[in-house]
């Protein structure tokens, strides 16, 4: 049977193995210690490395050019309520158009019963007139509502698309400096 001697003791069999099994394991852990070491001193210095400067110099191109982007969606969206309060106003006075020719109307009924079919026959033309500019009008401020809301939505989406692809090539040069274990 194979035996050793360590420290003045003999070893035997399945002791044996025992301490050469505890001996590589504590060769291995120190082995693995030294590597983690090594591997947190070089990236110690990668990271010191980094110019910060410089990603906070592309953030602030980024916030200005959202900034401006921002401001410019803000712009279009009050000249779109400007119009539709325009629209509103024409729509108003409109009405008070035909609230007046109503009113007319009315008195001309009281005043001349001999008319009164030809002024029936044209105040119905001029209701459905005005009913279907109503409607066009009605339909022109939904259409530009949902252009509104089309245009918001591309250039929300641009901006997050903006904002995914410059998070991603940061990432993309913050790895690849990690990666590098020669970069300076």
């Amino acid at each position: 049977m194979a035996e050793f001697e360590f420290a003045g003791t003999t070893f035997k069999g399945g002791k044996m193995f025992a301490v050469l099994t505890a001996l590589s394991t504590l060769g291995g852990g120190a082995y693995g210690a030294f590597e983690f070491y090594k591997d947190y001193t070089d990236m110690k210095e990668i990271i010191q490395n980094i110019d910060t400067d410089a990603i906070a110099a592309r953030n602030d191109i980024i916030e200005t050019k959202l900034t401006s982007a921002i401001d410019y969606t803000r712009d279009i969206k009050n000249d779109l309520r400007d119009d539709v309060i325009k629209m509103e106003n024409l729509v108003d006075r409109l009405s008070d158009k035909i609230d007046a020719s109503e009113d007319e109307i009315k008195d001309t009924q009281r005043n001349i019963d001999g008319l009164l079919e030809s002024v029936l026959s044209d105040m119905n033309q001029l209701s459905k007139d005005v009913t279907a500019s109503i409607r066009e009008v009605e339909g022109v401020i939904r259409e530009s509502e949902k252009d509104v809301r089309n245009t918001m939505r591309e250039t929300e989406s641009r901006i997050d698309d903006d904002m995914r692809q410059l998070d991603d090539d940061i990432h993309k040069k913050l790895q690849e400096a990690l990666d590098n274990p020669l970069s300076d």
